[in-house]
């Protein structure tokens, strides 16, 4: 029996270290992105810190050693992460949120998440429409402090973030816009979550999502007709950080100004979608 758990736990860690790439855990140097937005991240996954008179935002989490990772971060651009008073995420799935029950305890925060992403952090990942079942995508459940809807707002210290649900990717996948100012110019500033498609998620329906394809079509009809100067995203590769940014160079308000990258991204990933959309119904009809 003690033979069994112990192979059960090694395949189960041999698994999660399959599904994590070196990209989403290699550090990376946090640097200020525009006005008071700074970048916390890894290497790929993106954490945001918001900083206001009131206290500061933290917009995603990461995997692994997430949370002193985004702890070294903040403090190496000489803020404190005790400071941090709300806690958020794009979307609910363990590559953004896995560190926030460890970071809810060191800071103190409030947790804030969509509605509909709600169960997911509060059960660990398992009642994911996809990854439910899959322990690499499980994580120490936290418990949800608030809740919001399409087109809430969230306002500390005069900054506020609207939140547009963008479902498809989870039911409640988030992005935010904020107004930001920065040399006399104000910036309108996007975290989107971006509508990309994991293996195994079928347009035709999910238990738990039969109205997934339908999610899919709204996320991408609101993001094309959003006005946004800068664009960032829940991954680095989503929206081409470091083909924009080299640690070391000088910081430019503008170097992630990009209202075209943005729509141009969008209409690839739904190119994808109603190109998976079409073969599932062929494969249907068969």
């Amino acid at each position: 029996m003690v033979r069994t758990l112990l192979l059960s736990l090694a395949v189960g860690a041999s698994l999660a270290a399959q599904q994590t790439p070196d990209e989403w855990t290699r550090a990376f140097p946090p640097f200020k992105i525009v006005g008071n937005i700074y970048w916390v991240g890894s290497y790929d996954l993106s954490s945001y810190l918001i900083t206001t008179p009131q206290g500061n935002i933290l917009i995603n989490t990461g995997v692994g050693d997430t949370a002193q990772q985004i702890k070294k971060s903040v403090e190496a651009l000489g803020f404190k992460l005790e400071d941090t008073k709300i806690l958020t995420a794009t979307h609910g799935h363990y590559d953004h949120v896995a560190g926030l029950a460890a970071l809810k305890r060191m800071t103190g925060a409030i947790v804030m998440i969509s509605e509909p992403d709600k169960v997911l952090l509060e059960t660990g990942g398992k009642a994911d429409f996809r990854f439910g079942n899959d322990a690499y995508a499980q994580f120490e459940p936290v418990k949800v402090d608030k809740t919001f809807k399409d087109s809430d707002t969230i306002s500390l210290g005069g900054t506020v973030l609207t939140a547009h649900i963008h479902a498809g990717h989870t039911k409640g996948a988030t992005s935010f816009t904020t107004n930001v100012q920065d040399g006399g110019r104000t910036y309108r500033v996007v975290i989107a979550n971006m509508g990309s498609i994991n293996p195994g998620v079928k347009m035709t329906g999910m238990p738990g999502f039969p109205d997934i394809s339908q999610a899919y079509a709204n996320t991408f009809r609101a993001q094309k007709d959003m006005q946004v100067d800068v664009w960032l995203a829940s991954h680095a590769s989503q929206f081409r950080l470091h083909e924009k940014y080299t640690p070391g160079n000088p910081y430019d308000p503008q170097r992630f100004v990009d209202p075209d990258g943005f729509r141009k991204a969008v209409e690839s990933l739904e190119k994808t979608y109603l190109e998976q959309v079409a073969a599932e119904k062929r494969q249907k009809g068969r």
